[in-house]
């Protein structure tokens, strides 16, 4: 399933334009602690988070992840937004919490 796809289903307000829609996603990785992400997420995985600082994108491009989701209707900074369009970084939010966003991309990549 590619990120485009994802999108859709979950209804996901896309932030950033740049972003390779096309890719694909391997599966996902849920923290909000940045080193964890660092040491931990895969290649190829979205992160959901409640982070909206501008680390986010640098962690995401240091990984090579296919994007994040931010959860809880929260919105990203503006600087967050820039640094994610110049890294053709995948930014999107959901109003859904962690657990429920989890627990829905975990069915969709699994079926």
């Amino acid at each position: 399933m590619n990120v485009r796809e994802i999108a859709d289903k979950l209804s996901l307000d896309v932030k950033t334009l740049k972003a390779d829609l096309g890719r694909d996603v391997t599966g996902c990785y849920i923290s909000d602690l940045l080193s964890d992400v660092m040491a931990n997420a895969k290649e190829g995985e979205l992160w959901i988070t409640l982070q909206t600082h501008p680390n986010i994108a640098a962690v995401a491009s240091l990984k090579n992840l296919a994007g994040i989701i931010i959860t809880n209707n929260r919105r990203p900074e503006e600087e967050t937004l820039r640094k994610a369009e110049d890294e053709q970084i995948f930014i999107a939010t959901s109003p859904s919490s962690t657990f429920e966003l989890g627990g829905m991309l975990f069915n969709m990549l699994r079926c």
